[in-house]
């Protein structure tokens, strides 16, 4: 996977389409609380229509992948492939035979369309699946929702060694007090498997990405650049040496980086091709909550063009509510010809 690539983020939107018929292009989920409503049969049942709709979902999505440029051919996929999988009241429905052979089944015709496309895939849990925490039931449950992604992530064939086919499960560190020794002992508890997929993103109200360094021996670090801007106000370059201690920590698999923009009505009458500046921001009176918010699109010039010079080293995915629709229109800025 060295083809530099813009991914898109969980949900496929298409304006085209009525919003029932944009909805359906997306994964299905339901709730722990509704499942348990349920008597165990008509749980299994809802469960193994969920199951079926999300493999053939998440096939459509792969394969529309596939038929982008190459420049486009990355997803990171949304977290409910397989509904509530880790939640320990939910769990065992899943080892119900008929239900079983569907889970083991049903997601191997997107990962094999994956390879055969040149698709790269990534699934990001939640914010509270930390690793780094004080409360031995948040470790323990994010020990659990590692393990569901991986076996996500397995099912697909994209498991087993080190990213296999570029694949990734990225995690923020979590709790700032229990440090980040607390993190790299987390890692111990994790499946081999988990952990030759888990990567570590850099956040913007706990571990900054000097704060994550240490951890390049451990694991790929994701360079989130939106999240250091928040924090430090700068635009670190594709030069910088800790930029090239990210790629290290990546061990020859390509690295991948998240990019989103600063919403623009934080900043009325800004000039398109001028950087926004945070700490002129900050004295206006943003708070570091404005400043974290994502814009619909990369809609600043002079920042997309920032941004595109990443791709010379890692992979972007674009955090931005126009989904899919910002990551093309940023694709345009990086791969002006082939987009």
């Amino acid at each position: 996977m060295d083809t530099p690539r813009i991914a898109w983020v969980c949900n496929w939107l298409d304006p085209s389409l009525p919003v029932k018929e944009q909805a359906a292009l997306n994964l299905r989920d339901t709730t722990v609380t509704a499942l348990q409503r349920l008597e165990p049969t008509a749980a299994i049942d809802k469960l193994i229509g969920l199951v079926r709709v999300n493999g053939e979902t998440l096939l459509g999505q792969v394969s529309r992948t596939a038929q982008l440029p190459p420049g486009q051919r990355a997803m990171r996929m949304a977290s409910n492939v397989l509904p509530a999988y880790s939640h320990p009241a939910i769990r065992p429905l899943y080892d119900e035979p008929v239900l079983r052979r569907l889970v083991e089944t049903s997601l191997a015709p997107a990962g094999e369309a994956a390879r055969r496309g040149g698709v790269r895939l990534s699934l990001h849990p939640g914010q509270y699946t930390v690793l780094a925490t004080e409360r031995e039931g948040t470790q323990r449950a994010a020990v659990a929702d590692l393990e569901y992604h991986t076996e996500v992530m397995r099912l697909l064939g994209h498991a087993g060694g080190w990213h296999p086919h570029g694949a990734h499960i990225n995690v923020h560190a979590g709790a700032r007090a229990a440090g980040i020794e607390a993190f790299r002992e987390g890692l111990k508890l994790l499946s081999a498997e988990a952990r030759g997929l888990l990567t570590v993103e850099n956040e913007e109200t706990a571990y900054g990405l000097e704060d994550l360094l240490p951890l390049a021996d451990a694991l790929p670090i994701v360079l989130d650049l939106h999240h250091h801007w928040v924090v430090t106000g700068e635009y670190i370059q594709p030069e910088d040496p800790r930029v090239a201690r990210v790629i290290e920590s990546w061990r020859g698999t390509r690295p991948v980086l998240h990019v989103s923009a600063p919403r623009p009505e934080l900043t009325p009458g800004q000039d398109p091709d001028v950087l926004p500046d945070r700490d002129a921001l900050i004295a206006a009176g943003c708070t570091a909550r404005d400043l974290r918010a994502h814009a619909t699109r990369l809609w600043n010039r002079a920042h997309a063009a920032w941004a595109a010079r990443h791709l010379a080293w890692g992979d972007i995915e674009v955090e931005a509510k126009d989904k899919n629709l910002a990551s093309a229109e940023f694709a345009g800025v990086c791969f002006p010809v082939m987009a």
